[in-house]
C-alpha cells in the first residue's frame, strides 16, 4: 500500500511544456458544447450564461473557499488523521463520521485509506460513507442552508450508529491482501491557472456572500459580476479539460492547486445539473414537480438507488432537483445517506470489497430514515 503522504516526483519539464498531452477529448468536447450553448444568440444563450453565472457565484466560489480552508489547515498543521484514528479506538467511528459529514469527499478518502492500511475498523468506513454527501453538500449549503443544517447532522448521527452496529455484528475483514495504488497523480508546484482561478474566486465570493446576505452589490463598488463569473467558469472549464486527475487530488499537492482542480471538477457537474433542469423546464415544457409527484412513494427508493452510482455528478443532480422543489426532502435524505460521492473511486481502488459492502450497508439506514421522513414528516423542509 502506497502511503498517501508520500511525495511523488514533480512533473518533468517536458510534461509542463506540453499541456496538450493532458487534454482529454471527451472533456474538450464537453467544454466546446458548453461554450457553444453560452454563445448562441437569443434566449438559449442568455439562459445558459445566466445559469453559468449562478453556478459560479452560488456554488463554485463557496466550494473553493471551503476546500482552500480545509486543505490549507491540513497542510499548515500536518496532522495525520489516519494515525490519530488508529490510536483512538473508542472514537474511531465518531471521527470517521465527522470526516464523512465534512462537505466534499476528502475526509471520507482519509478514512478509506486508513482502513486499507489497517489503522481503523470496517465500521469506520461504513460510518464515513454513510455520513458523506460528497460534493452535493456544497450545493445544498449554498442554496438551501436550512436543509443542510438538518441533513448533515442527521447523516452524522446515522453514520455513527451504523458504524457502531457494523463493528458489533460484522466480523469479516474486507481489507485487500496486498498491492499498491495511487489515488491521483501529483501535479507539483502551483500553476498560473491555479492563481488565476483564485483571483476570480475572491470577487465571486464577495458577490455570493452579498446575495446570501441580501446586500445590494452596488455597496461593494462597480463589480462586473457577469464578466467575473463567466471568466471564472471559463478558467475552471479549461483547468478541468487539461486536468491529469479524475476527481480527487494528490494530498502532496499545494492547497491552491487542489482547490482549483477539485472546484473545477465539481463546477462542471453543477453547471450540467443547472442546465439540465432549466432546459427541461423552459424549453421542453416538462413540469418536473408534477411528474415526480405522480411517483412520490418510490422517490426515496429511487434516491437511494442513484446513491449506488459512483461519483458526485448524479448526486449533484438529485440535490438540484430538491433545491428546485421537484423532489421531497425524504428522497434527498435517501440519496445523501446512500451515496458515497467521489470517495467511492479511491475506495474501490484501495479496498474494493470494503467499498462494495459499505455501499450496501449504507443503503439500509438510507431507506429506513427516508421512509420514516416520508410517512411521518411528509412536509418536512419541502
Amino acid at each position: 500500500m502506497t502511503d498517501l503522504s508520500t511525495r511523488a516526483p514533480a512533473p518533468t519539464v517536458a510534461e509542463r511544456r506540453l499541456p496538450l498531452a493532458n487534454l482529454r477529448r471527451g472533456r474538450l468536447l464537453a467544454v466546446a458544447l458548453l461554450a457553444a450553448l453560452a454563445l448562441v444568440p437569443g434566449l438559449l444563450g442568455e439562459v445558459t450564461r445566466g445559469l453559468m453565472v449562478d453556478a459560479f457565484v452560488q456554488v463554485s466560489v463557496f466550494v473553493a473557499a471551503t476546500l482552500l480552508l480545509f486543505y490549507g489547515a491540513e497542510k499548515l498543521f500536518g496532522f495525520d488523521l489516519g494515525e490519530a484514528m488508529g490510536r483512538s479506538k473508542a472514537l474511531q467511528v465518531p471521527i470517521a463520521a465527522l470526516l464523512g459529514a465534512t462537505p466534499g469527499c476528502g475526509g471520507a478518502v482519509v478514512v478509506v485509506a486508513a482502513y486499507a492500511s489497517g489503522k481503523v475498523s470496517f465500521g469506520a468506513v461504513v460510518a464515513t460513507l454513510t455520513a458523506t454527501m460528497g460534493d452535493a453538500a456544497f450545493l445544498l449549503i449554498a442554496t438551501r442552508p436550512d436543509a443542510a443544517l438538518a441533513l448533515l447532522p442527521l447523516q452524522f448521527s446515522v453514520g455513527i450508529l451504523t458504524g457502531w452496529l457494523i463493528d458489533r455484528f460484522v466480523t469479516v475483514d474486507y481489507r485487500p491482501t496486498g498491492g499498491a495504488c495511487e489515488i491521483a497523480p501529483r501535479i507539483g508546484r502551483p500553476r498560473a491557472r491555479d492563481w488565476a482561478y483564485l483571483a476570480l474566486v475572491i470577487p465571486g465570493l464577495v458577490v455570493g456572500a452579498a446575495q446570501i446576505g441580501q446586500v445590494e452589490i452596488a455597496a461593494f463598488g462597480p463589480l462586473p459580476v457577469e464578466w467575473i463569473a463567466l471568466a471564472g467558469v471559463a478558467t475552471g472549464l479549461l483547468i478541468w479539460a487539461f486536468s491529469p486527475v479524475n476527481a480527487m487530488t494528490n494530498p502532496a499537492d499545494r492547497p491552491v492547486t487542489r482547490m482549483a482542480e477539485e472546484t473545477s471538477f465539481i463546477s462542471v457537474w453543477v453547471i450540467a445539473a443547472y442546465l439540465a433542469y432549466d432546459y427541461l423546464a423552459q424549453f421542453a415544457g416538462l413540469d418536473l414537480k408534477a411528474l415526480f409527484a405522480a411517483i412520490a412513494p418510490v422517490l426515496p427508493l429511487v434516491g437511494a438507488a442513484i446513491g449506488f452510482i459512483p461519483g458526485c455528478g448524479p448526486q449533484v443532480l438529485v440535490a438540484t432537483l430538491y433545491v428546485n422543489g421537484a423532489i421531497p426532502f425524504a428522497a434527498l435524505a435517501a440519496n445523501a445517506i446512500s451515496n458515497d460521492g467521489d470517495a467511492l473511486f479511491p475506495a474501490i481502488a484501495l479496498a474494493p470489497r470494503a467499498a462494495i459492502m459499505a455501499t450496501v450497508f449504507s443503503t439500509i439506514p438510507a431507506l429506513i430514515v427516508a421512509y420514516g421522513l416520508f410517512f411521518f414528516a411528509p412536509g418536512f423542509l419541502n
